[in-house]
């Protein structure tokens, strides 16, 4: 669980920014969430005096308040070690520590009794950083001394003691190591007391960490304590490909999470029959080629037709399977087969809007056939346009002409009758002036 100082921002989160020391401990590997907080004690009831430390990549022990100091999650404290002592911090205090101690095993009361000094003083802290950043340049070095000593084992990870007076480096090997020489060289090359000490390699990939195949941080360093015994059965259950690459986690071994469901597929498998059983019928033998736990079906192949799988349930493959105890056969497992018939005829509906599943199905046409098509009736469009407007401006003169010619007409007879007019007028007044 994570505390409300770690909430995201934008997208980026925010963060406590104290390294893992906030009194929730939330930010820690293989934390346990103390429930128990808020819970006051009965009457009479004295707490219990046992307080959880954590340790490098989270390494917990437990050790014993005798001082009775008021300790609170987070809290740095100095703790007793066989030679020194050794800086850790408080993860769990109260009754769940009771808990704690009772799942792994741990007496409270015997001769191996650590107990908690006194809480971390400032220069106690910083020679515990001092001595922290000094192992990973130690940790290149050291793995380099073991590579010329051509020593068939791996340095993991190099762990100070709280006070710097010893360093134990975590290795793995497939087989026995001398490494006497080695810690010779360590000795006299990092000037401090030297511890070897082998992990398995599910051990060393829980101090590690790392992210898994799931896109989550590995189960063995986030809450996982126990390690089980993983077989390729497991998988064969769950009919997983047996491909090692796929089935092994970072660690090199099967991967823990095989384990989960497994009590799951084994109870499903109960009502399914065996796949070396064969089944009897008219038509031949028939035996089991793959099974489909989720929907409770089985494909079943004719010896000499192995190409020819037939479906059936396992309700009809044990009832096959009676008879066939019975010196009966059956007909045809095409007969059981027919009920299972599905139409494959895919129907599909448009329900929020989406384009049709076919829609990539058509041939695209050429996108310049079609630009090259609408320029040409562009083309054809403007020149018959201008021919109708060619034929439309001849019409219109010639109905002009018309109308002139007309016009024209209409004066020359106007001119004529004027003339005639005149002439008739003449005359007259010629007879008058004679007169």
């Amino acid at each position: 669980m994570a505390c409300a100082s770690c909430s995201t921002k934008d997208g980026s989160p925010k963060g406590c920014k104290n390294n893992g020391t906030c009194g929730t401990d939330s930010c820690n590997k293989l934390t346990v969430f103390d429930w128990l907080a808020n819970m006051s004690l009965p009457n009479g009831e004295t707490p219990f005096n046992w307080v959880e430390v954590r340790y490098k990549n989270g390494r917990k022990h437990y050790y014993k308040n005798t001082e009775n100091l008021t300790l609170s999650i987070g809290d740095i404290v100095a703790t007793q070690a066989q030679a020194g002592h050794d800086i850790g911090m408080v993860t769990l205090t109260g009754e769940l520590v009771r808990v704690q101690m009772k799942r792994k095993n741990t007496a409270p009361e015997g001769e191996d009794i650590l107990k908690i000094y006194r809480k971390a003083s400032q220069k106690d802290i910083d020679i515990w950083h001092k001595a922290r950043d000094r192992e990973e340049a130690m940790k290149v070095k050291a793995r380099q001394f073991a590579i010329d000593l051509k020593l068939q084992m791996k340095i993991s990870d190099i762990e100070f003691q709280g006070d710097a007076s010893k360093a134990t480096f975590y290795y793995t090997a497939e087989e026995r190591v001398d490494f006497r020489e080695l810690i010779k060289l360590f000795a006299r090359e990092f000037r401090t007391r030297i511890e070897m000490r082998q992990v398995g390699f599910r051990q060393e990939a829980a101090r590690l960490g790392g992210i898994g195949s799931c896109g989550r941080e590995l189960c063995c360093s986030t809450w996982l304590t126990d390690f089980r015994s993983v077989s390729t059965s497991a998988a064969r259950y769950q009919q997983l490909s047996l491909n090692p690459q796929k089935l092994a986690g970072q660690c090199g071994k099967l991967k823990c999470c095989l384990n989960y469901e497994l009590d799951t597929y084994l109870d499903a498998l109960k009502a399914f029959p065996k796949t070396d059983i064969k089944l009897k019928t008219d038509k031949g033998i028939a035996v089991c080629q793959k099974t489909d736990i989720f929907k409770g079906h089985m494909w079943y192949a004719y010896e000499g037709e192995w190409m020819n799988w037939h479906k059936i349930t396992t309700e009809q493959a044990n009832e096959i399977i009676v008879l066939n105890k019975q010196n009966k056969t059956v007909t045809s497992l095409e007969e059981y087969a027919l009920d299972l018939v599905e139409d494959t005829k895919a129907v599909f509906e448009n329900v929020v809007g989406q384009d049709s599943l076919t829609r990539f199905d058509s041939p695209k046409r050429n996108k310049k056939r079609r630009n090259n098509r609408r320029k040409g009736n562009q083309a054809n469009n403007k020149g018959n346009q201008r021919n109708n407007n060619k034929s439309q401006n001849s019409t219109k003169g010639n109905t002009n002409n018309q109308g002139d010619r007309k016009q024209t007409a209409n004066t020359k007879n106007s001119g004529q009758n004027k003339r005639r007019r005149n002439t008739k007028r003449k005359p007259q007044n010629a007879k008058n002036n004679q007169k």
